[in-house]
Parts: structure tokens; sequence; C-alpha cells
């Protein structure tokens, strides 16, 4: 791979022609728009550390496009359409969550837009906090490069990783890969605690086919890894009708039907 082009994710972007990549986020070294102390449990994370706080950072920029995205305000920046962002080093990041321990802090939470696509400032951090007695967690699309991911993983002490279909149609319509995303899910669980989260969007991933499909594919890399199936609201590009909530329940159980840890979440 030539240096000018970017590893971080299948979509290599050429960083000669184009400093920021498809994501928009290259360029984005520490520069944050969101921070907050949230409960463990809204990453959503519900078998880590239950009960805890964590102090969650978001930059901007994702390498997917999906129209539904609850975050676009900061996913979809692009160009002079960019938040307003405060610039932490990785250094008074960890300081900072250290100094809220006594407030129930379990270290810090990479999330909000997509994190993987400023890697180094993510790898950089999760050093800083490691160091610091303090955990780790990834919300993410996982479309995220084998190498990259493995470098990073050693540091990383918990995941959710969005699932956000089981076709590689569905996923191309939002400028990812199934394959990619599968190979992270499968990596991670090796060495971090995972939970996955899926979207129900109506006709789009919703038949009780696709659900059974993913639901044993998961049970066949670990039968009590936990899956979130939550409930779709319009947002953003997508004004489909919010998804029925006895469709949630009922999707639920069907998955159930091969894993032990099943949520219904946003009903």
């Amino acid at each position: 791979m030539s240096e000018s082009k970017c590893r971080i994710c299948p979509h290599e972007c050429d960083l000669s022609v184009n400093p920021d990549g498809f994501c928009g986020g290259r360029n984005n070294y520490g520069k944050i728009t969101a921070l907050a102390l949230d409960p463990i449990e809204k990453k959503p994370l519900r078998h880590f550390h239950a009960g805890s706080m964590i102090l969650s950072v978001g930059s901007f920029g994702c390498n997917m496009r999906c129209g539904f995205c609850q975050n676009h305000h900061i996913s979809y920046c692009r160009g002079g359409n960019l938040p307003p962002a405060t610039y932490i080093s990785p250094q008074q990041l960890a300081e900072k969550a250290a100094e809220l321990v006594p407030q129930g802090n379990i270290g810090v939470a990479f999330t909000y837009n997509e994190p993987l696509i400023g890697f180094e400032y993510v790898l950089d951090c999760a050093k800083e906090i490691h160091e610091k007695g303090l955990k780790n967690v990834l919300v993410t699309n996982g479309l995220i490069n084998a190498e990259p991911l493995a470098e990073l993983l050693p540091f990383i002490d918990a995941m959710n990783i969005d699932l956000k279909s089981f076709t590689s149609e569905f996923y191309k319509k939002l400028c990812g890969d199934l394959d990619v995303v599968k190979n992270t899910i499968v990596t991670a669980s090796k060495v971090c605690h995972v939970e996955i989260t899926t979207l129900i969007i109506p006709n789009e991933n919703d038949s009780v086919e696709e659900i059974t499909a993913i639901a044993k594919w998961l049970a066949s890399i670990d039968k009590n890894i936990l899956w979130h199936i939550s409930r779709y609201f319009p947002n953003h590009e997508y004004n489909t009708p919010a998804a029925d909530v006895g469709k949630i329940y009922a999707l639920a159980e069907v998955a159930r039907e091969w894993l032990v840890n099943v949520y219904s979440g946003n009903c």
C-alpha cells in the first residue's frame, strides 16, 4: 500500500488527493465535538460493569453513509460544514477520565461519530487510559481493516459493534462491507467483551429469515454474545414510520432460539 493510501478501512482513500478521506475525519486528531459522562448502559453495554458511568467522547465524520443516522449532525460533516470542536490531547483526556472516577467513571468510551476513523488518536488515548488503570470502550460500525484492528485491540476492553444487516446488498447501500464487519466481530470477541446492536428498519432488515441468519451466525461465535435488537425511528433521510414494537419483541424471541442474551431496545 502506498504511503498516501489510508490503511484504516476498506475505502483505502488516497489521502494525497483528499486528506480528509471519504469519512471526512482523517485530519481530526484530538478534535472533540462531544464530551459527556454517561451511564455505561447508554452505549449500549449491558453486561460490562453494569451500573457504572463512562466518559464518552466523540469527534466528527464516518466511513459509512447510513441515511437513518441519529448523529448525522456530526457524522456527515464535510469541508466547511464542521461543528465546533475543542482540541483535547490524549494525556488531557486520560487525566479527565481519572478525575471523574469518584463520580463512578470507569474509563473512556469512543462514540457518537465513528471513532475508528480517528484511529491514531484513539490508539494514543487508549494507551494513556490503560496506564491509569481505566477501561477503553469502542462504539463502532466495525468497518476497519484487520491490521489496524489487531494493533488497537490489546488496549480495548469492550466494544459495541453495529451489525446493520446480514446482506452485502444492504451494506453496499450504506457504503460498508459486511465481510469486514463480520471479521471485526469475530476477531474482537476473542480478546474483549463484545455486544452487538442491530437497528431494525421496516422492510429493510426485519425479516424472520434475516434475524434467524444473524442469530445462528452469532451463536456460532458464542451463544452468550449479547445482541441488542433495537427499534428504528425516522431520522435524517429516512421517513419510514417507526418499527412496530410488537415486531421488535417477536424478532427478539426468534433470536432467543439461538442466543442466551437478547434484548430489545428503544421500545
